[in-house]
């Protein structure tokens, strides 16, 4: 499946010293590749599809944390 080599080279590219356009772009990669994944899940019901798409989810989280900054905890 093309899908799941796209995802496993996304997970393996380097994420220091990006840009933030450099993770805009990363950020929806991911969510194109989760989304595709997601529809061929719906229809197999492959555990090891619903892996790549948690692995990926992370990713985009950890991108996303970097682009938005941390939610401060205070009043």
């Amino acid at each position: 499946m093309d899908l799941i080599k796209e995802a496993e080279a996304f997970e393996n590219e380097k994420m220091s010293h990006m840009s933030t356009s450099d993770r805009v772009v990363a950020s929806r990669e991911a969510k194109r590749l989760i989304l595709a994944i997601n529809e061929v899940y719906k229809e197999t019901k492959d555990a090891s599809l619903m892996d790549v798409m948690k692995r990926l989810t992370a990713k985009k989280k950890r991108i996303d944390i970097r682009l938005k900054g941390r939610p401060e905890s205070g009043i």
